[in-house]
This record gives C-alpha cells, structure tokens and sequence, in this order.
C-alpha cells in the first residue's frame, strides 16, 4: 500500500497556491475587501435590513475571484471535459486533498479567505452537484440550455428536499405535483432552500404517485423562480449570517412536461449522483479546518508566557493531551478520508470500462457508504471539537471574532446536520455493523444496502 500523496498531485496543489498567492490574496487585500474576512466579517457580508440575505457587494467579490480562477483553469477541475473539466481519473482524490489543503493551510484561513469561503460553499476548485445532476439526468435541451448557462453564472437552482415538517424521512414529503393540462400542477413547501435570493430556479422533489414512505413514486421538477404561484415566505436567520436559506411555498404551480428532470416517479435517484462526493469533500474540508484550528492552538501555546515565570502555555499537560487526542483522530480521520475516495476513483474506473453495470453513484452508495459517512460525521464533529479547543487554549481572544475559531465553530456546526444528520449516517454505519444488512465482503462483493436504510 502505498501512502503518499501521488507528485502530480502535489504539484498541481502547488500551482494553485501560486495563483493564490499572485492573484487572490491581492484581490483580498485591495481596498477594504478584508472587511469580508476579519472581525466586521458577519456584518460586512449581511444585508441585515433585507432578510439578512448576503450583500451584492459581497457576492461581486467572490464572482470576481471564480472568473479569475475559471481563465487560470482551476475552476472546473472537477467536470467533465465536455464542460471544460479535466475528467482526471483519481478526481475524488483530488478533491478531498485539495479541499484538505484548503481548509488546513494558514493562507487559506480554515475555510475562511477568498480563495476559499466554506460559508457560503465558495472555492476557486468547484464543486457542482447540480452541473452533475443535469449531466446525468437532463434531456438533451435541458442539458444543452441549463449547463452552459449555469458555468455562464446565469442559471442558479436551489436544492428542494427538505420540508418544514420533513428532513431526514424525504420519503414522506407532503409536496405533491398532479397531471394538469399537460404537465404538473406542484403544491406543497419546502425549507432550507440554500440560494434562493438569487436562484434562476427551484430544484423541487415532488410525489407523482405511490405511499408516503416508498422511495418510488417522488419526481424532480426545474421550476423557474417567476412561476405564477411560487412563494418566498421567508428566510431563516442562523448561527452564522448572513442567510440565503428560505423557505419557499408553492400553490398551484403549473410547469410544463419539460421541466422535469430525469424519470417520473424516479427522482430520489438524482439526489445520488452528487451526494457521496458531497460528503467525502466536505469531510475533507472539515477535517482540513480542524487540523487548522489546532495548529493555531500550538503555535499561541508555544508562543504565551504565563505565570511571571516564561513559562509557555503549552509546559502544561492539561494543554497539551487535549490537543493530541484530537490532533490523533486528525491524522487518522485524512488517511480514511483519502483511503475511501481511492475506492470511489476505483469504482468511477470500474464503471467507464464496463466491468460494473450500475452506474457508478449507485455502486459507491452499495459499496461504500457506510465508509462516506464515517468519514463524514466524524469529520464534521471533530473539526467543531477542535474550533472549540482552540477557543478556550486561545482565551478571550479565541472567543472575539478577531480570531477565525467562533466563526469556524459556528460554520462547521451546521454539517452535522446538513449532508445528512449525523444521526442518520450513524444508523446507516450500523446497518453494516449489526447484521441490518448481509455481511459485506471485499470493496468488489460488498451487497447493497436493503430498502429500508
């Protein structure tokens, strides 16, 4: 086995550093744009007046550094080539260490620089989950229409889920969508809709057919934002503002046949393609910020004298064993992480060459799942432990917003609910632990996971 970053990797990580360093950071640092990443950060980048929604100012920034990284050749790493990706055959490898990097690295700020805003899901390596959706799912007008639009900035679709009386059991949805007039009729709300104060669309799942509780029967609807009867009720203020997060009700909205995306009655399947590698990266990222929080901590203990004596902070052992159990689960947390995006290239080679017949979103959820959200829930938990270490080795200046740890903290605490709540990826773990499922062999015989997980 061999544990080294691959050198191509390494140099390409270096490239984007040099941009960086060449064209980001002097776009950050030019006029008062570190408004947006010091201590006047949450106020700088709300709106509080309307909604709290993100200032235009503020999104203009971050527009300027995605062109800047999309003429250097960074932005669509991820993509197919068709679209102006690099289709590189070990991208979730990739992905997860230059998210790692990202969101380690001092330069990058734990997630919180202009390179990389893990607030608002920014970075100048992208991450298009609903470029992939549409690649996959699409029909050809809608792919040929919506993908170049999307790269263009021009089109922008929230993610419809998640319901006011429903999260995780998305197979009892209330929105419902009924044959009219040769097409649909949706009725129903949904919540969280993350982009909503700008979106072009709606990403809406509703119920064609079938019982509350059965995975068929759900069906995916591109509803555009000025549809007669789509609704913004309101926008859900959180732990860390400003807010694009609404709430969005839908009476009687008629679409076309043509807005649906993908099968009739098959939509859940969409939410497949992107969600491992959403939650593999984002465990990355996470895991990223929670090394950066520590190495902060060990540099301020190295560099604190107390007690009148010169004595460092970090001569104490009360200082130090914390910071190693987490910086442990650090180490060993990255090379799972990078361990199992191995196995998903593995699977996407697999599935190119015809040696699998499922496509390869589904061969990963069948395969490794469990080993995704082991990843990803621990991911998320460690790096909020390790923000609120940092807080308190770092003492009152940990706790003022001087500091990027209250701002990491309350960031990262919202995955532990987001890309799956964190309960719901543990009882998929113990699907495969406790016998739920058949006992799981090798990454090639591995069974699927029953219906009801």
């Amino acid at each position: 086995m061999n544990f080294e970053i691959p050198k191509a990797l390494t140099a390409y990580i270096a490239e984007i550093d040099c941009f960086v360093k060449n064209k980001i950071l002097p776009l950050q640092h030019t006029d008062d744009n570190n408004r947006f990443f010091d201590h006047r950060r949450e106020h700088s980048r709300t709106d509080w007046i309307h909604n709290g929604n993100p200032k235009p100012e503020w999104e203009d920034l971050l527009n300027q550094a995605r062109i800047l990284a999309d003429e250097a050749g960074f932005f669509r790493f991820a993509l197919p080539k068709q679209y102006g990706g690099q289709e590189h055959p070990d991208t979730n490898l990739w992905m997860s260490a230059i998210r790692f990097h990202f969101a380690s690295h001092p330069v990058y700020g734990g997630g919180l620089g202009l390179a990389n805003d893990l607030q608002n899901e920014h970075s100048i390596v992208g991450n298009f989950p609903d470029v992939l959706m549409l690649h996959h799912f699409g029909s050809p007008e809608q792919r040929s229409t919506f993908i170049p639009a999307r790269l263009r900035g021009e089109f922008r679709s929230t993610f419809g889920l998640t319901e006011p009386d429903h999260g995780s059991d998305a197979t009892f949805m209330t929105t419902t969508a009924c044959r009219q007039r040769d097409g649909f009729e949706i009725s129903g709300a949904k919540k969280w809709q993350t982009g909503a104060h700008h979106c072009t669309h709606f990403l809406v799942f509703a119920r064609t057919s079938g019982q509350p509780g059965s995975s068929k029967g759900i069906t995916a609807f591109l509803v555009p934002r000025d549809t007669p009867g789509v609704r913004v009720a309101s926008y859900e203020w959180t732990l860390n503002m400003p807010t694009d997060h609404a709430t969005v009700e839908f009476e009687r909205v008629w679409v076309p046949a043509s807005s649906v995306l993908g099968s009739i009655d098959q939509g859940l399947a969409i939410a497949q393609t992107f969600v491992h590698e959403n939650r593999i990266r984002q465990a990355a990222s996470s895991c990223g910020a929670a090394k950066f929080c520590l190495d902060r901590s060990i540099e301020r203990a190295r560099s604190r004298k107390i007690w009148g004596e010169g004595k460092m902070l970090a001569d104490n052992q009360a200082i130090q064993f914390p910071v190693v159990e987490l910086m442990t689960q650090v180490e060993m947390l990255r090379l799972l992480i990078l361990k199992t995006s191995c196995d998903m290239d593995r699977i996407v080679a697999a599935s190119k060459a015809g040696d699998i017949s499922q496509p390869p979103w589904v061969a990963i959820e069948r395969q490794l799942s469990d080993k995704v959200a082991m990843c990803n829930f621990w991911a998320n938990r460690l790096c909020c432990q390790a923000a609120d270490r940092a807080i308190q080795i770092h003492g009152g200046d940990g706790y003022s917003r001087h500091f990027p740890f209250e701002h990491i903290y309350r960031h990262f605490r919202r995955y532990r609910i987001t890309e799956g709540a964190e309960e719901i990826q543990m009882r998929k773990i113990a699907a495969y632990l406790f016998g739920f499922i058949e006992p799981k062999g090798d990454l090639k015989t591995r069974p699927a996971l029953k219906a009801h997980i």
